[in-house]
């Protein structure tokens, strides 16, 4: 039961589509991959994190901005589920809970604004930017995920 509502959420969610900086038909591929990804693995949506940069990161040469594009078109895809997620809890909460639910994405922005920008920090080199936008798009995928649980909480109200 569960795992049915959950993937009638994440078609809504997903069905909403997006705007990447990619071929049309390769973002559609790449969507429909975490999507059907997440329906799939109810419970265990994590494993779904790394489905189209992993492949994509295996077919570049090596230079980081080629890495870093590779990561960014799956980032692109977790944020858009990310933001859409976040509207349609928002829009189930009363208001206090609203007020609570923003500021707790503010701060978990900051957090991982913080926590990404720290490879920079750390190894000072071109390396740091494709670490970076990994640790961007692994936790915008987990928060997504974490945002997910709550709507389908609030969708079976």
């Amino acid at each position: 039961m569960i795992r049915a509502v959950l993937a009638v959420a994440v078609a809504s969610l997903l069905s909403a589509g997006s705007a990447f900086a990619q071929k049309p038909s390769q973002a559609v591929r790449d969507f429909a991959t975490v999507q059907n990804c997440i329906k799939s693995k109810s419970g265990n949506e994590e494993k779904c994190i790394g489905l189209v940069s992993e492949p994509c990161l295996k077919d570049v040469s090596g230079a980081t901005s080629e890495m870093t594009g590779c990561i960014s078109r799956e980032q692109a895809i977790w944020d858009d589920i990310l933001n859409e997620t976040f509207k349609r809890l928002r829009d189930k909460l009363d208001e206090e809970q609203k007020v609570k639910l923003r500021d707790m994405q503010r701060a978990w922005i900051t957090s991982r604004e913080k926590t990404c920008t720290f490879y920079w920090d750390f190894f000072q080199g071109t390396m740091a930017t494709p670490m970076s936008a990994e640790c961007n798009n692994r936790e915008t995928a987990r928060r997504a995920i974490f945002l997910l649980g709550f709507l389908l909480d609030a969708d079976n109200k």
